[in-house]
């Protein structure tokens, strides 16, 4: 039966590896640039989590990690129908392994991202779907928005 629980500090190298498989399998790195990315993203969830910036979960299943999720924290300006400075979650690494795909595991970390929210006064909370991942998004209320992003970097 999988089982819920809170990231620590300890689940940085864990975390990262779920996001480099994340963006592998939405066909946006190649597998030498996930690795790199894993690498690269260890440290920093380390720091996140350790500074609060970052809330993760993770399910277990059978003493392995099947899938997780987190929140990003950060300051947010006023904005319409926010008129005071807020805070705003960005939910991130929503991945599950392969072969837990299509068993509604991703649907127990996701509920409990957004319950953390409500309970601590989230004015906005956003995150960027992937195919595979819109629907459970679309049944949990998120909406389609305009957002853009620049496409190449800066410099």
């Amino acid at each position: 039966m999988p089982q819920l629980r809170c990231a620590t500090a300890e689940d940085a190298p864990i975390i990262a590896r779920h996001r480099g498989l994340m963006f592998l399998d939405m066909g946006s790195v190649t597998p030498e640039q996930a690795e790199q990315l894993i690498a690269a993203a260890e440290p920093w969830f380390r720091a996140q989590i350790e500074a609060g910036t970052y809330i993760g979960w993770l399910v277990e299943e059978d003493d392995t990690v099947v899938a997780g999720g987190g929140v990003f924290l950060r300051e947010l300006g006023p904005i319409p129908g926010c008129f005071r400075v807020g805070r705003w979650a960005h939910i991130a690494n929503v991945y599950t392994l392969l072969s837990h795909r299509r068993r509604g595991i991703a649907r127990s970390p996701m509920n409990e991202m957004l319950h953390w929210c409500a309970v601590n006064a989230i004015d906005q909370v956003t995150l960027a779907a992937s195919a595979d991942g819109r629907a459970l998004y679309e049944s949990v209320g998120f909406v389609e928005t305009n957002e853009m992003r620049l496409a190449k970097p800066l410099g």
